[in-house]
């Protein structure tokens, strides 16, 4: 046995409409660059410390009995703008498998080749957005933010172009699922009521088993994304593409394609090169999930009985004009937690808005800021130092009440993220054969909230030189 994954595949027992069937591309040479040994354990996959099969497996070369390549079809909107038809132009789902905890998971190679839904792209991936989707993925795991994995990367021996000829990769991706808003925008533009009747009871038998209808899936993903995007937030994380087409239903993290975590804290940070008009810059990203629900919702409508659509729209406005607050409560929860305060309360907001300003205002690093406050030296992270004591003096009285204040900040405030330039540092080195960089960040960033001898480098900001002003999508 080299690889043996127990496929169950009820995606593709869904009508043809749903995808296109699609083998991958030739690979000339694969080589594995990384394979989660872990992940594949908790998803039950039987393997070897084989390294060409998995290679093969990997890359598409050699496919794994059981799997049912597949291209899935979806819409989105595209920063604003409608596309009715997108889908997976570099991806191919193998198959699902259901891990010893019960859980569905979907297997996906990116990078693997053309597909009828690949416009004009090449349907590949060159290593460095392989490689920063690796790393950035399993960081966010690490985090505790629910998150799309990376079981495998895989050089597949040949070049693709972009600004130049660059190596080529494939990434295994796994997640609870790739449904996306999008998903269901594909079959309502296209008044396929009967499709997206199918897709909503799937959804809801995978994902939302409690819920009611496609108004109670609404409810669900509502719920799970205004728990998402605080969790972000509160990381300093900006994902920026949050595109219809890359926010899933199941509420995990997907598509690290120009994303970036901010080192200076600005609220209207924006990083990636795509993004020219700031839609999706730190600040925005409450206010866009509630755009992006809000489509979701749209979609759902076309399932209600005619006679009872006008109280259906009522009723998904509400739920939506419901976001805001229940968005605003999360993030006060969670940066209550960032300041010592287990449980915030709303007089608190205006106590931890004044900590975000005075940051903002002197371009303090946003996570060694709240670390630093947890060990004591916070003072450091500031020029105006007398503002940041007169702010350090309300918040001892305040959290004076507090069981443990600083161990609560401990375990909620990371020492490592996978920050900008040492994933720019990491990528130029594989790209030259060294993947010392990626071993490395890989081991330190498993465990965020643990300092750990010898890493100290790895909290540094960027020096002028190493700054890194945009981001890129790999396509």
């Amino acid at each position: 046995m080299s690889l043996h994954i127990p496929f169950d595949n009820s995606y593709a027992r869904l009508p043809d409409r749903f995808f296109a069937r699609q083998g991958a591309a030739p690979a000339t040479a694969p080589e594995l660059l990384a394979f989660n040994a872990g992940l594949a354990r908790e998803l039950g996959i039987g393997f070897d410390e084989d390294p060409d099969a998995l290679a093969a497996a990997f890359s598409g070369v050699a496919l794994p009995d059981g799997a049912e390549p597949l291209a899935q079809a979806y819409a989105g909107h595209q920063f604003g703008g409608f596309s009715p038809k997108l889908g997976d132009g570099r991806a191919l789902l193998l198959g699902e498998v259901l891990a010893p905890n019960g859980t569905r998971y979907d297997i996906q190679l990116k990078g693997s080749g053309r597909t009828p839904f690949s416009r004009n792209g090449d349907g590949k991936a060159w290593l460095g957005p392989v490689l920063r989707e690796y790393v950035v993925s399993e960081a966010m795991h690490a985090l505790g933010v629910p998150t799309t994995r990376a079981l495998a990367a895989v050089a597949t021996g040949d070049s693709v172009m972009r600004q130049a000829m660059l190596p080529g990769a494939v990434l295994t991706r796994v997640a609870r699922s790739h449904l996306r808003i999008g998903t269901f925008q594909y079959f309502a533009v296209r008044n396929d009521i009967d499709a997206l009747r199918t897709l909503t009871d799937y959804a809801i038998q995978r994902h939302y088993p409690q819920a009611k209808g496609p108004t109670g899936l609404l409810q669900s993903v509502i719920d799970a994304q205004v728990k998402l995007i605080p969790q972000w937030m509160a990381l300093g994380f900006i994902h920026g593409v949050m595109n219809t087409d890359n926010s899933t239903i199941s509420g995990e993290t997907i598509d690290y394609g120009p994303c970036a975590f901010m080192d200076d804290y600005h609220p209207h940070k924006v990083f990636s090169s795509i993004d020219q008009q700031g839609r999706y810059a730190f600040s925005n990203q409450m206010h866009i999930v509630i755009w992006n629900l809000a489509q979701l919702a749209s979609a759902l409508v076309a399932l209600a009985p005619e006679a009872e659509q006008d109280a259906v729209v009522e009723d998904y406005t509400q739920r939506i004009h419901a976001m805001p607050e229940a968005l605003d409560a999360e993030w006060l929860r969670l940066l209550g937690r960032k300041v010592g305060i287990a449980d915030a309360r709303p007089e608190d907001k205006a106590m931890i808005d004044k900590l975000l300003d005075l940051m903002a205002h002197d371009g303090a690093d946003f996570t060694n800021t709240f670390r630093a406050l947890a060990e004591g030296t916070a003072r450091d992270q500031f020029t105006n130092r007398e503002a940041f004591d007169e702010w350090h003096a309300e918040w001892q009285k305040r959290t004076a009440s507090e069981e443990d204040p600083q161990s609560l900040m401990a375990s909620v405030n990371p020492v490592y993220i996978p920050r900008n330039h040492r994933i720019e540092q990491m990528i130029e080195a594989a790209v030259e054969g060294d993947l010392a960089p990626f071993k490395r960040l890989m081991k330190v960033l498993a465990t965020p909230f643990t300092p750990q001898d010898g890493a100290e480098d790895l909290t540094h900001p960027p020096t002028d030189d190493e700054v890194v002003h945009r981001t890129f999508c790999g396509t």
